[in-house]
Parts: structure tokens; C-alpha cells; sequence
């Protein structure tokens, strides 16, 4: 599964400008920004965001055909990659598996993205067939990332 990574161009709302992804991309050099007139389903004040010669050129290598006109664009930035089993909860014909697993960058974006060092800890449940385990499908349960939960252990002693 990969995690998409999703970019407006052109007008957006301070609050979208401000936010932590377009404020990464700016300070790398991908994307610059004029303030410009609202529309009227947008409070002011708005920006109108383009790419730079280099964020052209970033993202242009990432895009699928025919892609780079949609509004917004989105280009694969990150995968899950499993690191460790950690427990296993049988119960008749049905477990519960806990692992932890991390955000793996796959390209520059992801890599500004997502950090590969924070891991996470998720609960997915499982059902015994006559033709072995399955995953139940439903979304996995995931907990806080490992190093919030260390932090949050450490805080209660």
C-alpha cells in the first residue's frame, strides 16, 4: 500500500499554506507563492501557489502521464514496510497480530514527507479458514507511534 502524496497549485487558504506540507515544500525550494484575491468560498487571505524550476522538475519525473494538469495532483510518496511482528493473540479461529511498521519514503517527496524513524504499532485481526489465515477486512487498528508511547511511559513513572 502506498501512501499518495496530494498538491493544490494555484489558489489556496492561508490555513493550507501554512500547513506543514506546503511550508516544507517552499523552504526546499519546490513551490513559491503571491497573495492573491480570494474566491468567494475561501476567507482571505489566499495564495496562489506555482512550482519553481525545480519543483518542475521534482515532481514532473513523478507524475503519470497526463496527470500534471488535474487539480489537485497526486504522485506515490511512501510505502508501508513491515519491521517487526510483536505479538500474537490466538483465540479459536480467530488472532489478533501486533506489529510495528514505518513510512518508507520513494522518492524526494516522500523522503521531505515522511520520516523513515517514527514506527508504529497496529493490531490487525485475522480469521483461521479451512485453507489457512486471513486478514478480516476491515482498516488496521493503528496506536500512537512508538516513540509517542516511550514519551508517554516515561511520563507516568
Amino acid at each position: 500500500m502506498t501512501q499518495p502524496f496530494e498538491l493544490t497549485t494555484g489558489i489556496i487558504s492561508n490555513q493550507d499554506y501554512l500547513s506543514p506540507k506546503y511550508l516544507s515544500l517552499q523552504h526546499h525550494g519546490w513551490i513559491s507563492a503571491v497573495v492573491a484575491k480570494c474566491p468567494a468560498t475561501i476567507a482571505p487571505p489566499c495564495w496562489d501557489v506555482t512550482l519553481t524550476p525545480s519543483g518542475v522538475d521534482t515532481f514532473q519525473s513523478l507524475l503519470a502521464p497526463g496527470d500534471a494538469e488535474k487539480k489537485p495532483f497526486t504522485i506515490p510518496a511512501a510505502r508501508r514496510e513491515l519491521i517487526a511482528i510483536t505479538g500474537i493473540a490466538k483465540q479459536g479461529a480467530t488472532a489478533d497480530v501486533e506489529f510495528t511498521w514505518r513510512w518508507t519514503p520513494l522518492n524526494e517527496v516522500g523522503a521531505l514527507t515522511y520520516s523513515g524513524d517514527a514506527h508504529y504499532r497496529s493490531i490487525v485481526a485475522f480469521r483461521s479458514y479451512d485453507d489457512g489465515w486471513r486478514v478480516v477486512e476491515s482498516a488496521p487498528q493503528t496506536l500512537q507511534p512508538l516513540d509517542q508511547a516511550l514519551k508517554n511511559a516515561a511520563s507516568t513513572q
